[in-house]
This record gives C-alpha cells, sequence and structure tokens, in this order.
C-alpha cells in the first residue's frame, strides 16, 4: 500500500485528473493567453539578439522533437521547454498575475512546458515512449485544459503566499504548475504524478536576487524557461520509475514548510477551479505588471499638463503613490545597468513615457536606445519620489477588488500642483474593458514580425479548433527558412 501523501499534494493531482471545466469564459481567455504568449515568443525572437544566442539543442535530435516556433529547430522536450519559456517572457511583456506572490503564468511561465511537451507527444509517434503514453488525446481542448489548470495552480498559490518574503523566487510555482500538467499529458498515473510534485517541494529553488536592485539582471527573463525545464525533468524521471517523497511538505524537520517557509502552511483563498485564467493581466505595453498602472496615470497627467500650456521641464517633483509590491520590486534610484534594470525601474518607464509621449517599446530599454543615456530622462528620474499605500496595497491583495493602483501628483515649478489621477485597472487588466482588445492588437502585431496576415488568420482560426492536433497547430508556427545565427 502507498503512503499518504500531503494534502496539498493530493488536491494538486486531483484537480488536474479530475476537474471538469465548463465556464466558457475560461476558455476564451486561456485562447487568448495562448495567442498572446506564442506573440510574445515570435516578439522576442525576432527583437532580442540577447535571448536568440541562448537558442537551439545542445545537439541536434533528428525529427521527432518539438518544433520551436518562428525557428527551424527541434530540440528534445526538455530543452524545448527552456526555448519557449524563454521567448515567451524574456522582454517581460507576457501576461502576469498579482497577488503575495506575483508572477507570469503564462511562462512563469507553463506554456513553455505545456507545448513542447505536447507537441513532441504527437509527432514522436514511432517512439516507443510516446506509444506506451495513456493521457489525454493531443488536441487543442486538451492544451486549452492544460493551460488553464496550470494558471489555476500557480494563481490560487500566488494569492496569499509570498515566496518572496524568504528570498525565493516566484518561478517555484511555474515549476510546480507544469509539473502537475504535464505529468498529467505523459499519461503518468495520479499517484506518480504526487510523485512528481513531490520533487518540485524537495528540489533547490531559485534566489530572487536578480529580480532585485542593482542585482537585476537579463537571468529574469529565462528563470521561467529554466522552471519549465526542471518540471519536464522531473516528470520524465518520474515516468522512468523514480518514487516520491509523501511528506516532503510537512517533515518536521527536512520538509519543505518547515526549512524554506518559516514554518508556515500554506494558504489557498478557494479551491482549484477556473479564477485565475480570467483574472490574469494581459500586458499591453513592456511594463513590469506593478508600474503599468503609473505609466497609464503618467500619460494622463501628461496631457492635462500639455492643455495648461506647460512642459515636461516645468514639473519640479512627481509624487508616485502605489502598492507595496511596486514600492519593493520597481522602486530604484542611481545607475541602471541593463536592459533588464531599466524595464524593472517605474521612475524609468514613468520618465520615458513623459518624454516620448507613448507606451513604451521594447527597444527602449535597451543598452543602444537614445533614452538610456538621455541626461534628460535621468534627470526627470530624479525628481520621481515612490511611496507605498496601505489602502491601495490592501486593495491589490483584496481577491474581490484586485486593483493595481497607482496614483501620480505633479508639482511644478511655479508652485502649482496638478492633483492626483489614479489608475486602478490600466490597460492590461482584466477588469479594463479595452484589454482584451488591444491583446488582440498586440497578438497580431508581433505576429506580422514573422508570419503574414493570412497565415496569421490561420493560426487564429485553428486555436478555435477544439478538435485540431497540436502537432498541425505548431506546425503553422514553424519556419524552415529561419536559420538563426549564434555569436
Amino acid at each position: 500500500m502507498s503512503r499518504q501523501y500531503d494534502g496539498p499534494i493530493v488536491d494538486i493531482a486531483r484537480y488536474v485528473f479530475h476537474y471538469e471545466i465548463t465556464d466558457e469564459a475560461a476558455w476564451r481567455f486561456a485562447r487568448l493567453a495562448l495567442m498572446d504568449s506564442i506573440g510574445c515568443a515570435i516578439e522576442t525572437l525576432t527583437k532580442s539578439e540577447e535571448c536568440r544566442r541562448m537558442l537551439g539543442p545542445i545537439e541536434p535530435i533528428g525529427p521527432s522533437g518539438f518544433r520551436l516556433p518562428g525557428t527551424n529547430y527541434v530540440l528534445d522536450p526538455i530543452r524545448g521547454a527552456f526555448n519557449m519559456g524563454m521567448l515567451i517572457r524574456y522582454l517581460d511583456h507576457s501576461d502576469a498575475l498579482a497577488g503575495a506572490e506575483w508572477g507570469h503564468p503564462s511562462v512563469l511561465d507553463n506554456i513553455g512546458a505545456i507545448l513542447a511537451v505536447a507537441d513532441w507527444l504527437c509527432i514522436s509517434s514511432n517512439n516507443n515512449f510516446s506509444a506506451r503514453r495513456l493521457g489525454p488525446p493531443l488536441t487543442v481542448k486538451t492544451l486549452l485544459t492544460a493551460i488553464i489548470k496550470a494558471y489555476e495552480i500557480q494563481g490560487c498559490y500566488q494569492m496569499r503566499n509570498a515566496f518572496n518574503e524568504h528570498g525565493l523566487d516566484h518561478v517555484i510555482l511555474v515549476k510546480l504548475a507544469s509539473t502537475a500538467v504535464v505529468s498529467w499529458l505523459l499519461g503518468l498515473t495520479e499517484e506518480q504524478t504526487m510523485a512528481a510534485i513531490s520533487h518540485v517541494w524537495m528540489d533547490g529553488h531559485p534566489s530572487r536576487v536578480y529580480r532585485s536592485g542593482a542585482n537585476t539582471i537579463p537571468r529574469k527573463g529565462w528563470a521561467g524557461g529554466d522552471a519549465c525545464m526542471r518540471a519536464v525533468h522531473l516528470a520524465l524521471l518520474t515516468k522512468a520509475g523514480q518514487v516520491g517523497a509523501p511528506t516532503v511538505l510537512s517533515d518536521a524537520k527536512w520538509g519543505f514548510q518547515a526549512r524554506c517557509f518559516g514554518g508556515k502552511e500554506f494558504d489557498l483563498p478557494r479551491p482549484f477551479r477556473t479564477w485565475a485564467i480570467q483574472n490574469i493581466a494581459f500586458k499591453v505595453m513592456p511594463v513590469e505588471g506593478h508600474g503599468i498602472s503609473s505609466v497609464e496615470a503618467a500619460l494622463i497627467q501628461r496631457e492635462r499638463l500639455l492643455r495648461k500650456g506647460l512642459q515636461v521641464s516645468d514639473i519640479s517633483k512627481i509624487e508616485v503613490r502605489t502598492t507595496k509590491a511596486a514600492d519593493m520590486i520597481i522602486n530604484k534610484s542611481g545607475p541602471l545597468h541593463n536592459a533588464a534594470d531599466r524595464d524593472h525601474c517605474v521612475q524609468y518607464a514613468i520618465a520615458l513615457v513623459l518624454l516620448k509621449g507613448s507606451y513604451p517599446e521594447t527597444q527602449d530599454y535597451n543598452d543602444d536606445s537614445p533614452w538610456a543615456t538621455s541626461t534628460e530622462l535621468a534627470t526627470l528620474r530624479d525628481k520621481i519620489v515612490v511611496w507605498p499605500d496601505a489602502q491601495l496595497t490592501e486593495d491589490y491583495l483584496n481577491i474581490e477588488k484586485r486593483s493595481v493602483s497607482a496614483g501620480l501628483t505633479f508639482h511644478l515649478q511655479d508652485g502649482g500642483v496638478l492633483d492626483e489621477v489614479l489608475s486602478e485597472y490600466p490597460p492590461s487588466h482584466v477588469r479594463n474593458p479595452r484589454t482584451e482588445t488591444l491583446a488582440r492588437e498586440k497578438f497580431v502585431r508581433n505576429m506580422q514580425l514573422k508570419f503574414s496576415d493570412a497565415e496569421i488568420e490561420r493560426v487564429v482560426r485553428n486555436v478555435h479548433n477544439d478538435e485540431l492536433s497540436i502537432k498541425d497547430l505548431v506546425g503553422l508556427l514553424t519556419r524552415e527558412d529561419s536559420v538563426i545565427t549564434k555569436l
């Protein structure tokens, strides 16, 4: 007789194997999340030479592998999960979900693992491993189901469990959610899935130092892909016969909760259903999620300033009232050393849009961007004061309200004041009526970097074809003539 696994592990496995998704809104948002993630991957592939240098196989594996969208690479599922996860997340333009822990469910980033494994299973029909698979049919509906459930697992854990308080990066939850759904896709049993999940909790976990202060570096862009890779690796090891550790969470001395979580148990705000996929933020601009409201408020204030016949140079100080999370993550002074550092600095984003007059673009953060060396922008940055507000933080953590608010007040050189503009639900937030339309436009814009309008329309049509084989969907995204040159 098998031993009883810790309750949180059992709950995840039961949800993955037995919960039936019936909410039409969940399916709608899952399709949009899939398209958005693919678009983000194509955007990164086209715009980031730094990321392209990390792509591709360690060694060629032949035709039976995951076909990386936008390229001619065929990869094993572990390397494929890393590549896809990294492409989606690298430019910080993929969807996000806020909470006591914050993260990007799409690649923090589960779609990287899900798509890589699903496509690999589909096209490895001559592989004995694949032939023995007992999992669900590999259709678009199964792909969407895996996405919804991965988002839900990660999202529910993010709401009230602050892994960051213990120095752990939030990609621990990518590894958790991806391992669970990938185990299901691979055809593992429910008990094997619990074993795989237990390996997540006994694994080592990244420090979030690479997202903080002067240590903010490009690793934050591939950390989600790394977690996807680990998730697939753990699921495959379990498939090969590795057993789990049933009390990996609750063991009094060596369990995760005692060793890494301050002795606390996890706090889940609701049962696993389809809540997370319906509450994610589709980032319609490449701004760290907690800074989007500040950017929106800054553009509104800029219009007010210009209507008064004033210029940005007439500003003496900008006060930014925001959440504790935003203050912790993106409140930065002093030199900014790279693109990853700049896109996690709310002062940089605010100064940029005030001078530019429009939303940021990914290239605005690059070392060779004129904004990166602009003395005007640097001077304006120094005028911006950021502070956390208790009420805004409470509203941010309130699972019913879920605002991501920021209020900007402009103080002028002549002693005047432009009263605060408060942005609670900016474009990107699911409660903003413009968000879904803007997210679809973003997808098309990103896809146009490598695909024709007819090809894009075909992808959209097939994302809505539940019975389509996953390999046929991924086949629409490959580029046989796309050779990536590594420097």
